[in-house]
């Protein structure tokens, strides 16, 4: 996908996220709705949804694998492996909550005895626990994380609603091809 696309992609999320949430569900908050347009444009490209990487550089796919290496880690990378299967978790939940039985293809996972909210909120919450270095655009406040753990209920259904917000379509927009590429 190149920039310029990204930047249409950016735009339209972040109207659709503050449509969604001031208008319709009347939470007038410019940082969640920010995080949330940020980790939906992420999460347009497939090596970001399964970035976390074990120790040989295969790709983790479930929850479970995830959160064992964050165990693994240390500091500010075990920050982020938790912010991101928090991430991971509430876009499954929220955007596709009818996918989470496929994810795990016909194979028996332990992710299937998994609480996706219960183990997204724990994991933003352990995230925010963690120091982080400023390392630019990509780092989350511990403040958000910690947000993103107490209303990760409440993202979720603004995630479903966004998605039918895209889904319904706009005339006057041009049409987009949101997820997953």
């Amino acid at each position: 996908m190149h920039y310029e696309s990204l930047g249409n992609v950016r735009s339209y999320f972040s109207g659709l996220m503050e449509q969604t949430f001031q208008t319709q569900m009347g939470v007038a908050d410019p940082t969640l709705t920010d995080y949330l347009s940020d980790l939906m444009v992420r999460f347009v490209r497939w090596e970001q949804v399964y970035r976390v990487r074990d120790a040989a550089g295969k790709p983790l796919r479930q929850v479970t694998e995830m959160l064992l290496e964050a165990e693994q880690r240390v500091g500010e990378s075990r920050r982020d492996v938790h912010r991101h299967v928090g991430d991971f978790t509430l876009f499954w939940t929220g955007v596709y909550p009818e996918t989470l039985t496929q994810l795990h293809g016909r194979e028996i996972s332990a992710d299937q005895w998994l609480d996706f909210c219960a183990q997204g909120k724990r994991s933003y919450w352990i995230a925010s626990t963690i120091d982080a270095v400023d390392s630019g655009s990509e780092s989350a406040t511990a403040e958000i994380l910690e947000r993103l753990s107490r209303q990760f209920e409440l993202c979720a259904y603004g995630l479903r609603e966004v998605r039918r917000e895209w889904e319904r379509g706009d005339d006057d927009a041009p049409p987009v091809r949101p997820l997953l590429f």
